[in-house]
């Protein structure tokens, strides 16, 4: 009996190796597979991001069509913007200091603009006091300066709220960008 009972001792000896290159090769199929999976992921995602940028390149040569903006109600009543008072030292002119003090209004293209310039003001107010103070007494006294002088506010308040001024010396009969116009409602040089 004892070599009955040692028999079956050497069998289950036997199955155990088998079991543990069961186990390897189960361990080295997951491990291949995951390198496959993320092979396969990588190569996946970078061919998409190639073909993208391809077709990236293709759109950029289209020239972007603006979005049309959405015109105001028409027979709706005009939105302003109150300016807080400028006060500026013109540039010398050989007469001693001499000062602007300019209080403007500015006609927006309805409320939601109107809120947006009050959120640039700070800006609005650095590049307009910029403006002004490069300015001359001389440049500033006549009629058809003081329009011109309005046209540079809207066009620099529209590059500050996000339309830039046209670059051609030729003014466009429709205005762009949300300032429609600029209107002083005080106008002191001294």
């Amino acid at each position: 009996m004892a070599k009955a009972a040692a028999a079956p001792v050497p069998a289950a000896a036997g199955d155990a190796p088998p079991k543990k290159k069961g186990k390897l090769i189960i361990i080295i199929a997951v491990i291949l597979v995951l390198a496959l999976g993320g092979g396969g992921a990588a190569w996946f995602l970078l061919v998409k991001k190639h073909a993208d940028e391809e077709q990236g390149d293709e759109h950029a040569e289209e020239a972007p069509k603006p979005k049309p903006k959405k015109k105001a109600e028409p027979g709706a009543p005009p939105v302003f913007v109150n300016l807080e008072p400028f006060v500026v030292n013109l540039r010398p002119e050989g007469n001693g200091d001499q000062f602007l003090q300019v209080v403007a209004v500015l006609k927006v293209e309805d409320q939601h603009e109107a809120e947006n310039v009050k959120l640039y003001m700070p800006e609005i107010r650095h590049h307009i006091l910029l403006l002004l103070s490069a300015k001359k007494a001389s440049e500033v006294g006549a009629p058809e300066s003081r329009e011109e002088l309005a046209e540079d506010l809207k066009d620099a308040v529209n590059g500050v709220v996000g339309e830039p001024p046209p670059k051609s010396k030729k003014k466009p009969q429709v205005p762009t960008g949300p300032i429609k116009s600029v209107f002083f409602t005080s106008f002191i040089v001294q």
